[in-house]
This record gives structure tokens, sequence and C-alpha cells, in this order.
């Protein structure tokens, strides 16, 4: 199979009907003197935000104390190496409460059966981050020789969770497996499975615990052998079990290819709400949600009067409100960070940018901090490099 990344570019003049967002000053965390990308944005164990990224392919991350205000200099994680930097492979922490950090990443596989596979690696600080354990293999079996597009989030427990995409699988149908594994009682990751088959080879996974325990997963998968079209599972047992795969929107993209750009989502009050990148029906980012936990889902809307926009992040604020970013390409040499605020319920309040459609910024993520206010992180071209920047944005 032939993978590749859909670049369709539109000229157009500027989006109308859009709202200036009040931004704060744009801070830069990475090194200048080198490119960086790869923007991941969580919380440690005291509630502090972190952005990490990667440089040199290792991971640097920075705190801030103060939400978003300012940041400490990058660290870096230096068991961390060959880091293959792909933006929607991104790498990913998680702080435990016990003070273990967890960092995951992603490289080359090198293997002859697949030119694009991957392996998989974590590192483990038991002292919340002062030190770094050498990193292993997330899956040892060596039947497994692709591991790629992986998430991870915290249980109730404190235990951690990862799913990831695997060459492994029981059928000859096309796509990958996805497997789940856990930590445990003895260090790092334990009892992997499988949660589901056929799922498109190169698109990012979405991972979500909600409030009540419930663990949410999200891909695209390959429907009828052609149609790659999103799905949500969902277990309200740890992961010990998930519903079968549905549809979230019957977009019906056909297509024997790779769109490198996977879904978010996230629940709040009104339910669970999701967006993602499709070509079936309208090309562009779409949003829809359930309000019965993944058994109905409403009609899916635009976010975007682009075409080109993709990567979308959603996250909810302490209010229940909604706030969507991407990333869309403008013409040939420019691409704009986009926000959309909504209500608790899904309706829309107001839409703008963040960055400049000269700017070439793109893959940006987002995590709610105060009352009102989200920061977003994102990679920005400036010269002849890549930077990692952060922008608090007032909704």
């Amino acid at each position: 199979m032939r993978y590749w990344l859909i670049g369709l570019l539109f000229l157009v003049a500027c989006d109308t009907g859009t709202t200036s967002f009040s931004g704060g000053k744009e801070l830069v965390l990475s090194d200048t003197s080198r490119d960086a990308s790869c923007t991941y944005m969580t919380r440690n164990a005291q509630g502090q935000i972190v952005v990490s990224w990667v440089e040199n392919e290792q991971l640097y991350y920075a705190v801030s104390p103060d939400e978003g205000l300012t940041f400490s200099k990058g660290k870096l994680i230096p068991t961390t190496s060959g880091i293959q930097a792909h933006p929607e492979n991104m790498p990913k922490m998680v702080f435990r409460p016990n003070g273990e950090v967890i960092a995951m990443y992603g490289t080359q596989s090198g293997d002859p059966r697949n030119k694009y596979a991957g392996k998989v690696y974590y590192t483990r600080s038991v002292d919340a981050g002062a030190n770094w354990l050498p990193a292993q293999p997330l899956v040892t079996d060596t039947a497994s020789y692709d591991q790629r597009y992986f998430d991870m989030a915290l249980l109730p427990s404190g235990e951690a969770v990862t799913i990831w995409l695997d060459n492994r699988k029981n059928d000859t149908k096309e796509g990958s497996t996805l497997y789940i594994a856990t930590t445990g009682k003895a260090p790092g990751f334990q009892k992997e499975r499988q949660i589901a088959q056929t799922v498109c080879q190169c698109c990012r996974t979405a991972l979500y615990v909600d409030a009540d325990g419930g663990l949410h997963a999200t891909f695209r998968d390959i429907i009828n052998d052609t149609i790659r079209d999103m799905v949500h599972i969902v277990s309200a047992d740890g992961g010990a079990t998930f519903s079968p795969p549905v549809r979230i929107s019957a977009d019906n993209w056909a297509i024997n290819g790779c769109p490198h750009t996977g879904p978010a989502l996230v629940k709040n009050a009104q339910g669970l709400h999701f967006a993602w990148f499709t070509m079936g029906g309208g090309q562009g980012v779409f949003y829809c949600q359930s309000p019965d936990n993944g058994i109905t889902y409403t009609r899916r809307e635009s976010i975007s009067a682009l075409p080109t926009a993709k990567h979308p992040q959603i996250t909810a604020l302490k209010n229940g409100d909604l706030a969507l970013v991407w990333d869309e390409a403008v013409d040939t040499s420019g691409s704009r960070i986009g926000i959309q605020h909504k209500a608790g319920n899904g309706e829309k309040i107001a839409a703008g940018f963040i960055t400049s459609a000269d700017a070439y910024a793109n893959f940006p993520v987002l995590k709610t901090v105060g009352e009102g206010k989200v920061l977003v992180a994102y990679k920005k071209v400036k010269g002849k490099r890549e930077e990692v920047c952060v922008q608090l944005v007032t909704l």
C-alpha cells in the first residue's frame, strides 16, 4: 500500500464572519538555533501546565508555574534518542500521582517488511523527572515490527494506559490493529491486548478518560475495505472490555491512502464532542456530538470555511464551554491556526485566528487555563527554522 499525505491547497482571500480573540504574547519555548516540532501539552502531578516538543531527535519539556504566563527553560529528557519528528505521532508524557513520569515516543523501525514501520519506546522517571531510566520498547513480541500513532492517559486509579497501532492482526484485511496496555504492580506497561482491527495505519488515535472513569478511544477505521471514517469505542471497566466501533459520522470517505490527520474528543455535561478531518461528502474539519455516551451522534457541521483545515484538537473549559483549534493552509506559502469557541451544547459562539496567514503555523494543541482562557501550543516557521510557540488566548 502506498502511504501519502493529502495536501490540496486552495488560493483564497480571507475568511469572513470571524472574531478577533484576545491573544497574549507569543512565547517561543524551543531553542531557536535548532528545528523543533511535535508539540504536546499536559499537566504534571502538581497541576502545572507542561509543554513538550522534539529537538535534535530528543524530547524536551517546559513547565509553567502560572498557567501559561511564563515557562521554565526547556529541559532535556536524556534517555530519549532517535525520535522520528512526526507531528501526528508526537511524543507524549503522563505524570502519575505517585511521582512517576512516563515519556513515550516513536522512532523509525528500519524493518524491510515495511519501509514506513516505526517502533514505540518509553522512558520512566520515578522521582518526578529528576532522573530518567533507560528507554525500553513498548512491545517486546518479535512478531510486532510496526508500532505507531499511540496515545496515553491516566486512569482514576492513578495507573497509566496507552493505545497504539500495531502490525499484528488475526486476518488479512487492510489496516492495523489497535492495542492497549496499562501500568500495574510491575514497572512499565503490561497486559497488552487487541481492542480493534482494520484501523487506518497512519492517523493519530485519541484516548480520553472522562470524569466517571469511562475510557474512550477514537480512530479512523477502514470500513468495507475502502471507507476510512472515524469511529468511537468506550470502556466502562478500565479498558478490560470495549463497545463495538461505531461511526461518529457516515462520511463514506473512500480512499486507498493515509490522510495523516487524526480525531479529537472531549466530554462535558452535555455529552461527548468530536472533531476530525475528512474528504467524504465535503473536505475539511468537522464537529459532532453524542449526548448519550456514544449511542447516537448529531449531524456533523463544518468548522472552517476552508477545505484545507486539518489537525483539530478540542478541550472543555471550566464552565463546560468548548474550544477547538486546527490549522489551515491559506496558500502555497502560509498556514494559520484557527480557533472556535462553542457553548457547552455545541452551539458556535465565535471563531477566528490566532496567527497570521503568512506565518506558516500548524499542528496546534491546547489546554484550558483559568476562567475562559486556553493555552495553545504550535509549530511555527521563522526564517529557516521551526519553533515551538505558545500563546494564551481569552475566549
